[in-house]
């Protein structure tokens, strides 16, 4: 399939060498999102953020207790002969009941999370994929899938350790703060006053450093994002670099990308990293300060006063003071920590939510596909649950089908006459709401252009009868696979109309159209699984014996069977075990299995040899009968059998006729025919 035919001739949504990927701060309302995926899980948080109060009420009362501890147990036994050793024992082995009431609760926060963490996880994925196959074509063509694959690896796994570990451990260290504030408030007013005037400093210099890392970690996840779609694509064309030579500028390229991935990731680490040495050293500063200032304060006898009272600084004040000190501070230094973790974890769901933010392929049909029961009239139609092999597309409840009538009459020329005699051709109930899907497809003043200001095609108008052979042929460009790419619009047009057995395709619901439609491609994609699966894929409710016979109809079968296991030999890596007019041969079968009342084959044949075209094409004659369908064909000797050949240029037709014709006509046909000039 050609790109110029199918894209966009500019891909604003792709990253080229050089060009460096967005790099804004996270989305607006990224955390508030993220919180919403965790609150799923609410009862789980509820026990999660009780453990962690639980763990940080153990360590402020085990800093307090250390008070009591030496005040009314330690000190009143220095100096006598025969102390009574089991006040101490006692008050020890509460203080060792509190240390484990906090280990218990750390263990078991740390437990509970794991589930939250990869539900929440699980549910993002599944959304995410959930919104992609939603997305239309357009977004596929514009953004390169090495980009999207990050989203669901490197940045799921970011939002996956902020979840774990960054969230809960800020929780827990903010926790911590306030309690070892208030267990100080309790000891000492103006101690604590101290402490929280060196925090002021403190935060100044950690905001610089923090707001600095944050930044870089932002750029990393976009690079990130950017080297793995470069692998992606490079991986992918590895025989065209190695064919051209391309090593050596295709390393250099990716050294470049990797250079400014290293360069971010390594501004980022560098100031994450020094984060915690930072606040480690100056609350050694702090320590010492505040072992002067208290021990200068305890010997002097100047008084002290607290939230619990009046007094003197005494020796185990002081001492549940510097601990109490070492538990606001090392805090502190564990959010600003994990604050870089959660600046990454947020430019990665920043990624993720853009995705699911896109906007979804539109459909604004009502018009749906069904069986029915057609009498030996020809005419008369019941719908039915049953498989009868007769379709019929049903209008929803009030659509007798005059609005395609009215739509028809406003056109003007050969496309309001085209339209028209679509409208009298249809085969409809009596009520209009069920017409039979005869496959009629007729354009009618088309044009179309994947960017709205540089048409591809250019008013268009052709028909197509029920059970014709369409064959579409021009040079590269000339717009072919667009014209199929917008019956069963993969893209919308812009103007005119495009009528499927008398009904506007924008009135069709794109599922119910798309079931109509069998699409052979010529870039085959197999999928990972048995070559049965592979069948299947075109109608996943086909027993075996339907797949076995739709391989028999396009000539598949013999070869399958000559494969080590048969139909249930597993194919990986795209079928590359097999040859490319194997690979082509599954696909028609699998259009085969789903038995579609029209056809496209878009280059089916083009990268085939000529003995295994010949194969092919009696597969395809096979599948074609009684089906109206569309050909693309640089071969012009596949075409030669078809009811109508139209010959593009440019966007527009310029020729239409049978083979015959064409050639009597000497025009551009016979010219590309017998070689006078090159279809390229």
């Amino acid at each position: 399939m050609s790109k110029s035919e199918t894209q966009p001739a500019t891909k604003p949504g792709k990253n080229f060498a050089g060009r460096k990927p967005g790099m804004g701060k996270p989305a607006p309302g990224t955390t508030k999102r993220i919180f919403g995926y965790i609150m799923q899980y609410r009862w789980r948080v509820v026990a999660i953020v009780a453990c962690i109060l639980v763990g940080a009420a153990a360590q402020a009362g085990s800093a307090l207790f250390l008070q009591s501890l030496i005040d009314s147990y330690i000190l009143p036994m220095v100096g006598v002969a025969n102390p009574d050793w089991s006040p101490l024992i006692r008050a020890l082995t509460l203080m060792g009941c509190l240390y484990a009431a906090g280990i218990v609760a750390g263990w078991a926060w740390q437990w509970i999370i794991v589930t939250v963490e990869q539900g929440v996880l699980k549910k993002i994925r599944d959304d995410m994929f959930a919104h992609q196959q939603r997305l239309p074509i357009r977004y596929f063509d514009t953004n390169e899938h090495g980009d999207i694959m990050s989203r669901y690896t490197n940045d799921t796994d970011t939002l996956r350790q902020a979840i774990s570990q960054s969230f809960p451990q800020m929780f827990s260290s903010m926790i911590s703060v306030v309690a070892a504030v208030v267990s100080m408030l309790w000891l000492s007013v103006p101690i604590t006053v101290f402490v929280l005037l060196f925090t002021v400093l403190l935060f100044f210099v950690m905001r610089k450093v923090v707001s600095r890392a944050g930044r870089y970690f932002v750029k990393q996840q976009h690079w990130l994002g950017d080297v793995n779609a470069f692998v992606e694509e490079s991986v992918n064309g590895q025989k065209v670099i190695k064919v051209f030579n391309h090593e050596e500028t295709t390393q250099k390229t990716f050294d470049e990308k990797n250079e400014e991935l290293f360069q971010a990731s390594a501004e980022a680490n560098t100031w994450g990293n020094v984060t915690m040495p930072i606040v480690g050293n100056m609350g050694y500063v702090l320590y010492i300060l505040l072992a002067i200032v208290g021990g200068a304060m305890a010997l002097s006898g100047v008084g002290n006063f607290g939230l619990s009272g009046f007094g003197t600084l005494t020796l185990g004040t002081l001492v549940s003071l510097l601990t109490l000190s070492r538990s606001y501070i090392n805090p502190i230094g564990q959010v600003s920590m994990q604050f870089n973790m959660v600046m990454m974890a947020l430019a990665g769901a920043s990624r993720i939510f853009a995705l699911m933010d896109e906007p979804v392929e539109s459909d604004g049909g009502t018009v749906t596909l069904v069986n029915v029961e057609l009498a030996s009239d020809g005419r008369t139609m019941t719908e039915t649950d049953r498989v009868t092999g007769h379709w019929a597309w049903k209008r929803e409840a009030g659509d007798d089908g005059t609005r395609s009538l009215k739509a028809a009459e406003k056109l003007k020329g050969s496309a309001r006459e085209v339209a028209l005699k679509a409208k009298e051709q249809a085969v409809s109930s009596p009520d209009g709401r069920l017409t039979l899907l005869r496959g009629d497809v007729r354009f009618t003043n088309v044009t179309f252009g994947y960017d709205p200001a540089k048409p591809v095609l250019h008013d268009i108008t052709w028909f197509a009868k029920p059970g014709q052979k369409i064959a579409l042929v021009g040079a590269t460009g000339a717009g072919k696979t667009t014209v199929t790419n917008l019956i069963n619009r993969f893209y919308d047009i812009q103007e005119g109309q495009i009528l499927y057995d008398g009904i506007s395709v924008a009135n069709i619901r794109k599922p119910d159209l798309r079931r109509s439609l069998g699409v052979v491609l010529q870039d085959v994609n197999l999928f990972t699984g048995t070559v049965m699966d592979n069948i299947r894929y075109g109608k996943l409710d086909a027993t075996d014996e339907e797949c076995i016979e739709a391989a028999k109809l396009v000539n598949a079968d013999g070869f399958i069977r000559m494969l080590p296991d048969g139909y249930q030999t597993v194919l990986e890596g795209d079928g590359s075990g097999l040859s490319q007019g194997q690979r082509q041969l599954i696909s028609i079968a699998r259009a085969a299995v789903a038995d579609p009342p029209a056809l496209i084959l878009d280059e089916a044949t083009s990268s085939i040899d000529t003995r295994t075209e010949e194969v092919v094409q009696a597969g395809m004659d096979a599948l074609m009968k009684g089906r109206t369908v569309f050909v693309i064909a640089h071969r012009l000797s596949t075409v030669r059998n078809s009811d109508v050949i139209m010959v593009l240029d440019h966007g527009r037709i310029i020729e239409r006729g049978s083979h015959d014709e064409l050639i009597a006509q000497k025009g551009e046909y016979y010219q590309l025919y017998t070689g006078a000039v090159e279809l390229e």
